[in-house]
């Protein structure tokens, strides 16, 4: 081992240990909002993008011409990752966390633990899918497509609505998965 005998764990997994961010008492409420508002950017950019392709035209138009439809529109194909990243954010988030670490309620029943481990990985399963799912939206219905720039961005809003969903359920999970500030830890 190249690590002095004295800081080596063998239970630690990474060779450098992550940084120590110290928020004070208000973590937990500061990785609530900053979720919360991912949340928020990440739906409302795609929904920008929906409500635009609703209303677009074709920009070919010559002055005095009746407007064309454009090429492209947001169709449900555009919808479904963001719907499996919903999902995935859901289950994610759902999850007891004691019981994924095999503490709390019921510690002792090892299948429990299990199935809260598998419903995690189902639900980022789920989130990695869509975000997937995105980027091949965007690949072959947008850039293959070559549209003009204004209709490319309805698949880089699908892109950023599901890596912001992604993101949102990391900090949660982070949040939620510290102290809280009004809790008490009493020991005799």
């Amino acid at each position: 081992m190249s690590l002095p005998r004295s800081s080596y764990d063998p239970r630690r997994v990474c060779l450098n240990p992550f940084p120590n961010v110290s928020l004070g008492k208000h973590r937990r409420t500061i990785g609530v909002y900053l979720s919360g508002a991912l949340f928020a950017l990440a739906n409302w950019t795609f929904l920008d993008a929906a409500i635009l392709s609703a209303h677009a035209h074709s920009p070919y138009t010559a002055p005095g011409q009746p407007q064309e439809d454009a090429p492209v529109h947001v169709a449900f194909v555009d919808w479904v990752p963001g719907i499996f990243s919903l999902l995935g954010f859901l289950i994610v988030n759902l999850i007891d966390k004691d019981r994924i670490r095999g503490e709390g309620f019921g510690a002792g029943d090892e299948r429990a633990v299990w199935r809260a481990r598998l419903f995690l990985f189902i639900g980022f399963a789920c989130m990695a899918g869509g975000l997937a799912g995105s980027v091949c939206v965007l690949i072959l219905k947008y850039v293959m497509g070559h549209f003009a720039e204004q209709f490319t961005y309805y698949g880089y809003a699908n892109v950023s609505q599901n890596v912001a969903m992604m993101l949102s359920a990391v900090v949660l999970w982070i949040a939620q998965s510290g102290s809280n500030e009004y809790e008490y830890n009493l020991t005799l």
